[in-house]
């Protein structure tokens, strides 16, 4: 059994865990690992690389809040500056103000693309210097099978593993600020010149659900990402980072964590969808993957 070691930036060598591949699933590619102890618990094709849409957002958190930023500061939000960015739909007015903490947790929670923008807008050498300072830090977590193109997951070139998001994840949760903001189910943003404000929601479903213990979570969708997701939950009596790529349905990877949830604790298989599971092996034909 692989442990995590002191600075919880291990990459888990371990893979086809018994009994993994029977358990159908709508995701091509997952893994479940347990947070306290590195072990592998669940994984499906976890080394496949594939674009992660808006899951890059949590690696955009992690660069900001570590870089030292003030969370409080005031920040003017600017316009996109490439045409993929002009197809994001944001009801954010340009040239208002926002915290940076507001931005942040909206980006997190209710995957607000124009939000995660600016985050870059205001880093230290702009977006192409968060972006860069994005892939150092993969580097530094041995995140191998990973590349960030981009600070909102917009772009199809945002690609990593699901192993390396589950090192991602580990990373991400000492941060109780993340944890807090990935996790907060409504916030109001009080913007300025001019004054407005306005609701979010967040994206996981499973916050509001008293069967579930959620202390980070973050969706993604892109047509050539299908439905992400990635959290840290309780699995099995233990706290685990779950990672989940490219199902068909906007709840498929949500169920896929119930599906993986009752095989590790009561050994119970549950069917998948036709349309999903249909999904699931065009994706992972295309792939070549078994």
């Amino acid at each position: 059994m692989k442990k995590w070691g002191p600075c919880a930036c291990l990459i888990w060598m371990l893979s086809g865990v018994a009994g993994a591949q029977e358990l159908p699933l709508a995701s091509v590619s997952a893994m479940v690992v347990g947070l306290d102890t590195g072990e592998v618990l669940f994984d499906k094709h976890a080394d496949t690389v594939l674009p992660i849409a808006s899951i890059t957002k949590l690696m955009t958190g992690l660069v900001v809040v570590e870089s030292g930023a003030d969370l409080d500061a005031w920040l003017t939000v600017a316009d996109w500056d490439t045409q993929l960015a002009k197809n994001a739909y944001s009801r954010i007015r340009l040239t208002s103000q926002a915290r940076r903490k507001d931005l942040l947790k909206i980006a997190l929670m209710s995957s607000e693309n124009r939000a995660a923008y600016n985050l870059g807008v205001h880093h230290s050498g702009g977006v192409k210097g968060l972006v860069a300072a994005m892939n150092k830090r993969a580097a530094t977590l041995g995140m191998q099978d990973t590349r960030f193109a981009d600070t909102t997951g917009l772009s199809a070139e945002n690609k990593s593993s699901a192993r390396d998001l589950a090192a991602l994840l580990a990373a991400a949760h000492q941060h109780p600020v993340l944890r807090e903001y990935s996790t907060t189910r409504q916030h109001t943003v009080y913007f300025r010149k001019p004054r407005y404000k306005l609701g979010y929601g967040n994206t996981n479903p499973l916050l509001g659900s008293s069967r579930w213990e959620v202390s980070m979570t973050k969706t993604g969708y892109l047509t050539e990402a299908g439905r992400c997701l990635v959290m840290v939950t309780r699995m099995n009596g233990q706290p685990v980072a779950a990672v989940f790529l490219n199902s068909f349905g906007k709840r498929s990877p949500l169920g896929d964590a119930g599906r993986v949830r009752r095989w590790l604790e009561q050994g119970i298989q549950s069917s998948v969808a036709t349309a999903a599971r249909a999904h699931e092996q065009k994706v992972r034909a295309s792939l070549g993957l078994l």
